[in-house]
């Protein structure tokens, strides 16, 4: 188990590494402190061959209630009036939200209480989420008079483009319910639940070949975003070199010989040892 400055635990086990916000003085709020310790485990997890799945939880009453108001509202004495420190929180903001997106690994979220503003943008950022029933999810940037521009990015990609603009035009909270109907969740667990189904569902991925989620998740980003027949093509040709990569020739030999496949484990043993002792799934 790591901890970053109180603000954020790490703990790893069967392949999966548990990044838990724990800063629940300030609700666990995306500040400048929070997004450096998350950065940084994001770089140090893509360098860890031993994982394989991430989740990402929250101690406390809210998942996350955002940036800290408080420290972007010091900045307005700042001489521009804290336009260059805001403009460089949200470069840090966006390339923490990249990063997960653009980890080889899966993410996902787990969600109980409140996630609110750019805490709402990290859970459309993830790529799976889990909610227990008593979540709720919000954009409520026009009730502040500060619309939630870098939360739309995440929400637009994530959701139909009515059902982002009714959340980030009217600021009203959605319950997990909903939720999930309109597909910012995946599924809704009993409250207090989120975690123990998110930690199942990241070892169920972790058990898969790490080799094809690698070349799978950054194409399913990528061909999203061209036009069909260049999508095929790319589809096409990561299709090509995956099959020729080692994990499809083992799994493909394990289905015709009807055995288990075998994938290889670079980091196995780190990741069956350094969770030892703590409670993360």
């Amino acid at each position: 188990m790591t901890e970053s400055a109180g603000l954020l635990i790490r703990r790893d086990e069967a392949g999966v590494a548990t990044l838990t916000l724990c800063d629940e003085r300030s609700r666990n709020s995306l500040s400048e402190a929070m997004l450096q310790a998350l950065s940084a485990e994001l770089a140090a997890i893509a360098a860890d061959p031993g994982v394989r799945a991430v989740v990402l939880a929250a101690e406390g009453p809210v998942f996350s209630s955002g940036h800290h108001l408080k420290e972007m509202e010091a900045h307005r004495n700042d001489p521009d009036g804290g336009r260059a420190w805001v403009e460089a929180l949200m470069a840090r903001c966006t390339a923490v939200m990249t990063a997960i997106v653009r980890l080889p690994r899966p993410v996902i979220a787990a969600v109980e209480g409140f996630a609110t503003a750019a805490g709402c943008q990290l859970v459309a950022s993830c790529d799976l989420a889990v909610a227990g029933a008593d979540a709720r999810f919000c954009t409520p940037g026009v009730n502040l008079g500060l619309f939630c521009s870098t939360p739309m990015v995440a929400l637009t990609r994530t959701l139909a483009p009515k059902h982002a603009m009714e959340m980030l035009l009217t600021g009203e909270p959605i319950d997990a319910a909903r939720a999930e109907r309109i597909g910012l969740v995946n599924r809704v667990t009993a409250p207090g639940q989120a975690l123990l189904e998110a930690g199942a569902l990241a070892r169920r991925i972790a058990s898969r070949s790490p080799e094809a989620i690698a070349f799978g998740k950054p194409l399913f980003h990528r061909q999203a975003a061209l036009p069909l027949d260049e999508a095929y093509a790319a589809a096409g040709a990561v299709m090509a070199r995956n099959f020729l990569a080692a994990d499809a020739s083992e799994g493909i030999g394990a289905l015709l010989a009807r055995r288990e496949p075998a994938w290889p484990d670079p980091g196995g043993a780190r990741a069956a040892t350094s969770g030892a002792g703590s409670s993360g799934p």
